[in-house]
Parts: C-alpha cells; structure tokens; sequence
C-alpha cells in the first residue's frame, strides 16, 4: 500500500493528554515533518506538555477551534490535520453538555470546512464510547461495523462529530480518516481521569475512589501505541475509512485499582467505594482486526503491568506537573459525591 507523508500537519488540541504526547511520537520518529499546534488550553490543555520540543520543527498558537478566521489562516500553511481538540470527561459532560456540543460538533464543523477549502487530509480522533456498551457477559467486541448507540451526552457529541466527518467526505469529497480507540493512559494525562486520579491521590496523601461496583471494563492502550496507530491511519489508511484502535487490554476498574495498590505499595483494600456515575457503560471493547491487517499496525506496549508502572514513576517525577491543580479536581469530585 502506498503512503502518504504529510509535510507540515496542524495538531488540534495538542496540549492535551493523547495530542501531546502525538505530537512527541511524531516529532521522534519523523524527522522531516513540521507540526503546529492550535489548543484553546481549558483545563485540560497545558502548554507544559509540550515543553522542550525543537523550535525549528514545532509551533504553538493559541486559539479556538470555532474561530473561523484563525482556523482558515492556520489551514493555508499545512496539508494534514490530525483533529485531537474534545471537550472528553464524562462527569463534566452530565453537569453541563454546552460545551461539549459547541466544541466537538460546531469546532468539527469548522475545520472540516476549512479542510475542504484547502484540501487537506483530514484524520479526525474518536473514541469507543460513541458504540455504547457490550454486557459483562456478552461474546465478542466492537467493530466498524458496530452501530452507533451513545450513552452520554459527552458520547453523543463525539458521535455526531464523526458522522459529520463522514458527511464531508461523502458529499464534499474532503480526504477524511477516521479511528476510534479505547481508553488511553500514559504521561501527561488530567488528574481527573482514572488512572491518573488514582496516582495521584495516593501521592498526595488520599485514598483512592472506585465508582459503583468495580465491575465496569475498559480494553487499555498505553498512549504511545495509539499515536503509532494514528501515524499508520494518516499516511496508510484508506480515504473515508474507519478504523478501530486497541491492545487487548480489558480489565475491570477494581482490577485496575488493586494493580495501582499493589504497584505503589498498598494493600488491595485501601480505597473508598463512592456513587456510580449516571449512565456508566459497562464493558468496552475494541477489535483491531481491520488496523491490523489492512495496515500492519501492532502495539508496541503490551503488557499492562509494565507500562501503569511506567506511568507511576512519570506522576511520582512530575508532581509539579499535576499538583496545583488536584485540590479543584478533588474538589469538584466531593460535590458529585464521588
């Protein structure tokens, strides 16, 4: 299969968790591609994600995704996109869906307008949960050809982004890619989300925080397996095409937590059970039959155990990273009872 190699590639949220760290894969492993990022930096975008990188190769503008004009203006100069930028977190989606409706549907809109004016390939960043769940006991996993079914709102905005990325390439002719992954965990990754969440609690003198009954699955990806997996999509993968981005990685959240104790020297009950989130889906899980075959695409990080507790020591050695803004998070947490 022929490649396509994108000389100079906009990130879009690339001060987020999963677009920094696509950033820094590319910028390793591609020495002749140029990257700007544009990230609003909310919250969850931090400039410090992308601290270091070579200047010669690598640029930053702060902006908004909805900004017409400044999308259009940063269009002109590149001829890839690699769409990251999503409101993400589910609780934050329950207690207010403007947001998210405003920057992953009308943000998608946006660009893919801009896409079309300048012809510029288009991969745009999904997740599985705009699938809904499988059953604890239910046979198989997602594919492509999965229907959509979204649980939250946060799900259903990211799910009306991806058929507008489909309409685009269908009506328009826009060069789009699409992929769908499970849940990442890695570096640089918000304090609000899972893992991360539970690591830093316990550095920071907290007891760690399970929803419901535990029994909720996630297929895991370390983050660097999914940047690798994007970089196969954008220059391999078929105009128009879906594909599906995981690692054999299901566990349960009390599985997961007990691991986290374990690793971080505590014992397998040191946590506090709180209310389950409205709506929680309870088993992901992802077939990467079609990436795999189709692109010959294979993680390169597959062992669970190895890569939490590589991810451990980065939030033991980056504490000024994560620190002032965990007392908000924990905060905003107490209130949901959770």
């Amino acid at each position: 299969m022929d490649s396509y190699i994108p000389q100079h590639i906009l990130v879009t949220g690339g001060a987020g968790f999963m677009g920094s760290n696509f950033v820094r894969w590319v910028l390793a492993h591609q020495p002749f591609v140029q990257i700007t990022v544009l990230d609003k930096l909310t919250y969850a975008g931090n400039k410090a994600n992308l601290a270091n990188l070579p200047e010669s190769r690598f640029s930053f503008v702060r902006g908004d995704i909805c900004d017409v004009a400044l999308v259009d203006k940063l269009f002109e100069k590149v001829d890839a996109c690699v769409h990251f930028a999503a409101e993400t977190h589910n609780d934050n989606a329950i207690v207010s869906s403007q947001p998210f409706i405003r920057t992953n549907v009308e943000g998608t809109r946006v660009l893919l307008e801009a896409a079309r004016k300048h012809n510029v390939r288009f991969h745009h960043i999904s997740t599985d949960e705009v699938y809904g769940d499988l059953a604890l006991d239910e046979p198989g996993k997602i594919t492509e050809a999965t229907p959509y079914c979204p649980s939250s709102p946060y799900s259903a905005s990211k799910a009306a982004s991806d058929m507008l990325v489909r309409a685009w390439f269908r009506t328009y002719g826009v060069p789009v890619t699409l992929s769908n992954c499970s849940n990442n965990y890695g570096p640089y990754q918000h304090v609000e989300k899972f893992i991360p969440r539970q690591i830093t609690n316990l550095l920071s003198g907290r007891r760690p925080k399970l929803y419901g009954d535990g029994l909720h699955v996630r297929d895991w990806i370390y983050v660097e397996n999914h940047s690798s997996a994007v970089w196969e999509i954008l220059t391999k993968g078929r105009l128009g095409e879906t594909y599906l981005i995981g690692a054999n990685g299901e566990r349960n959240n009390l599985e997961v937590m007990r691991l986290i104790l374990k690793l971080m020297g505590k014992k397998s009950d040191e946590f506090d059970w709180v209310r389950d989130r409205p709506g929680h889906d309870r088993r992901y899980a992802i077939d990467a039959t079609k990436l795999q075959t189709e692109l010959g695409w294979q993680p390169s990080h597959t062992d669970f155990e190895e890569g939490l507790l590589s991810t451990i020591q980065w939030y033991k050695d980056n504490q000024e990273w994560w620190a002032s803004g965990k007392q908000a998070v924990e905060a905003a947490y107490e209130n949901q009872g959770q």
